[in-house]
């Protein structure tokens, strides 16, 4: 299976920026093995109906993005180095680990000051990335954080304009609860409080899982032969609580719908077994045509990367022509891509758990 199948020509200007406002003012591209329909978020519960059940991520994107100065003592005096770091996940012996740049510039046991209350200190490599010791821990160290760093946004945005305080509430979904995330479940984005109260009313229920997305979300695939690509790793967990809704809703004929990517590898790697199951720990699974689904009926997504994993996912579960005629009618109808963009919601053909078509 190529990396060429997985390409489209996307124009610059369909990159959004922003989100919609408000959040389910966003378009909605719905396409199912009838043909595709556009709506708006807003409509989302036109195409549900009662026993349905979201599975919605809720994990917390932290403001990992901090901007810091390392002072040093030289012959000529002390001399300051601007140093940028980005957080990417807490290790075990209590430091973090971040993409630091220019990490030439900063010596192990040196110290980043971030901002009156933070710093961290340098404690050593690994893969490229820096590992940092905050002078706080806990509740400090959040509320530290809180103040001085930004909301960590993907590169295609972050090229376009800086994140500014604005993007520390658009960026976060509003059932946010589990701090962990470097990247926000996007296509969770679009919902809000009285878009949750209409599905709620209208028989429709909800399971939290929690999948901790990582700045590796953003990585291209580097192999032509996609097949041999390998996926980062992120930690999840889907209770057993979650796991038992989830299974309630399949045996009474209800609908599984993530809404995500993130809330769809989550489940599915619970499930690898044929059936969910409640799961803790870090998967690295990688969903392209041919996998076999075992709980997932539909899925609700924004418009990915050309070449990207998550397009690939989207090729799975509806198939590469199907993918591809989705794609092409959103270019063509001028949909927002990425991030901030518009969402579609996308319904497989009957049998979604058997695997779908390939194509070489």
């Amino acid at each position: 299976m190529k990396l060429t199948g997985f390409d489209f020509a996307l124009p610059e200007d369909l990159i959004a920026t922003r989100p919609a406002v408000p959040r389910s003012a966003a378009r909605l591209l719905v396409s199912r093995p009838e043909g595709i329909s556009d709506a708006t978020v807003a409509d989302f519960p036109d195409w549900l109906r009662p026993g349905d059940r979201l599975v919605l991520n809720d994990t917390r994107v932290i403001p990992a993005r901090l901007s810091g100065v390392r002072r040093r003592s030289g012959v000529a005096g002390e001399t300051e180095a601007r140093i940028e770091a980005t957080l990417l996940e807490p290790r075990a012996d209590g430091t973090w680990a971040a993409l630091i740049k220019p990490l030439k510039k900063l010596r192990v046991g040196e110290t980043v000051i971030f901002s009156a209350d933070l710093s961290g200190e340098l404690t050593g490599t690994e893969d490229g990335q820096g590992l940092l010791r905050f002078n706080l821990a806990g509740e400090d160290f959040d509320a530290a954080l809180a103040q001085a760093g930004e909301m960590p946004l993907p590169p295609y945005i972050a090229a376009r304009r800086p994140a500014d305080a604005q993007d520390k509430s658009d960026y976060q979904t509003v059932w946010a609860r589990v701090p962990g995330a470097v990247a926000a479940p996007t296509a969770s984005l679009h919902f809000d409080e009285a878009l949750l109260a209409r599905l709620r009313a209208m028989g429709v229920t909800f399971t939290h899982v929690t999948l901790h997305v990582g700045a590796g979300t953003f990585l291209p695939v580097k192999v032509d032969d996609v097949e041999s690509h390998r996926m980062h790793a992120e930690w999840g967990e889907v209770t057993p609580e979650a796991a038992a809704e989830i299974a309630a809703t399949r045996a009474a004929g209800g609908r599984v719908i993530p809404v995500g990517t993130t809330a769809l590898r989550l489940i599915e790697s619970a499930a690898r077994g044929g059936e969910i199951a409640p799961w803790r720990g870090k998967t690295d699974i990688f969903i392209y045509p041919g996998f076999r689904f075992h709980v997932t009926d539909a899925l609700v997504t924004n418009f990915h990367l050309p070449k990207s994993t998550l397009l690939m996912l989207v090729a799975a579960l509806v198939g590469m022509e199907r993918m591809r005629a989705i794609y092409a009618h959103a270019v063509e109808s001028r949909y927002r891509f990425f991030s901030y963009g518009d969402a579609s919601l996308l319904m497989p053909s009957a049998g979604v758990s058997k695997p779908a078509d390939e194509e070489s």
